[in-house]
């Protein structure tokens, strides 16, 4: 009675014409999305604008894919730099080999290049991105099922993966598939950060470092359980050192952060409307806006200034109009003064007449 098993694909490359599509490589890609339609999606809820996180991947992803390759070639040198072998190798990203650790950290140096030219706070940008950077993960390490790699010691379970081409010389047979229990361990990883980042408003950076602990977690047991070849210390993978380390650094960046800086952002994107209105569209926009607003102001500055003046010269014109009036009725007064004393004296020099011829 066959067992039942989860089948490898016979091959882990489509010629579509004369262009190879590499399974592997194809899932990086749609990780690669799928990180940044949801990073773009909680940066613009954070208060940032539309497209930012895709302008920083544009420096990030190159940077990560460099640091991840670093990382395999450094740790598995003898694959390429051995007797019998051919170092240009070193460069055939698409057969498999990129270690996460190098591309996390590789990656990070190239988001802080984005970040700092768009005037963005790193630890708010890595928040945003956390959850799907894990997905990513989980999409990209069916890339090694493409490829037949990575995969875990022998089992008869019935999800057990069964390998008929192995690259590195093992005896075909059903394996525990580590490539899906990393990538169901990714998914479970990115709602985590999603419900205590939305439970507890993680910032400052305390999201991705909650990604990164839980990621070594699992990172953790699932390397132990894989059967490929790597470098031992002191019994234990390299990887495994790795992620020992990498987990206690993430927690103490963890409690360290919350006691210095409680809370989150108020503002991750200078210049952002509420809830990323703007984006690199909306800048326009917001200029036009501004520009607009700066004409209405110094058309009401001008019409200020004009109806001051027509008020002005209304004072004046009235004011001389008054000065006119009085000066026609004092000189009017006058007249009637002096008529008034002409019609006196005329009076007296009557009675003077009068009275002379009486004496007379």
């Amino acid at each position: 009675m066959e067992l039942a098993y989860i089948p490898s694909p016979s091959r882990g490359v489509l010629h579509l014409g004369p262009i190879p599509l590499r399974g592997y490589a194809f899932c990086i890609i749609i990780g690669v999305f799928v990180a940044v339609w949801l990073g773009n999606k909680r940066w613009i809820a954070r208060g940032g604008r539309a497209g930012t996180v895709a302008d920083i991947a544009v420096w990030a992803v190159p940077f990560g894919l460099v640091g991840g390759r670093l990382y395999h070639v450094i740790t598995d040198y003898e694959l390429y730099f051995s007797e019998g072998r051919d170092w240009v190798d070193a460069f055939k990203v698409w057969e498999g080999g990129l270690g996460i650790w190098g591309a996390i950290a590789l990656g990070a140096v190239g988001a802080w290049i984005g970040c700092r030219r768009r005037g963005i706070p790193l630890p708010a940008y890595a928040d945003a991105i956390a959850p799907g950077i894990a997905l990513a993960q989980a999409i990209g390490r069916w890339g090694n099922w493409f490829n037949q790699e990575l995969y875990g010691r022998p089992t008869d379970l019935p999800w057990a993966l069964k390998i008929t081409s192995s690259t590195d010389g093992r005896i075909p047979g059903t394996y525990h598939p580590t490539f899906l229990y990393e990538s169901l361990w990714c998914v479970g990883v990115a709602f985590l950060v999603i419900w205590a980042d939305r439970r507890f408003t993680l910032g400052h950076g305390r999201a991705f470092a909650l990604y990164v602990a839980a990621y070594c977690v699992g990172r953790g047991w699932i390397e132990y359980m894989r059967v490929d070849d790597a470098h031992h210390i002191l019994g234990l993978r390299l990887n495994d050192w790795t992620a020992l380390v990498v987990f206690l650094l993430a927690v103490v960046y963890i409690v360290v952060s919350a006691k210095k800086r409680p809370g989150r952002e108020a503002e991750v994107e200078p210049g952002a409307g509420p809830e990323g209105e703007g984006g690199p569209e909306g800048d326009g926009g917001t200029e036009a806006q501004a520009d607009g607003e700066a004409e209405d102001k110094a058309d009401g500055e001008a019409g200020d200034k004009t109806d001051a003046d027509h008020e002005a010269g209304d004072t004046a014109e009235d004011t001389a109009a008054g000065r006119t009036e009085d000066t026609a009725a004092a000189e009017t007064d006058t007249e009637s003064d002096a008529e008034d004393a002409s019609e006196a004296s005329d009076a007296k020099a009557a009675d003077r007449t009068e009275s002379a011829g009486k004496k007379s």
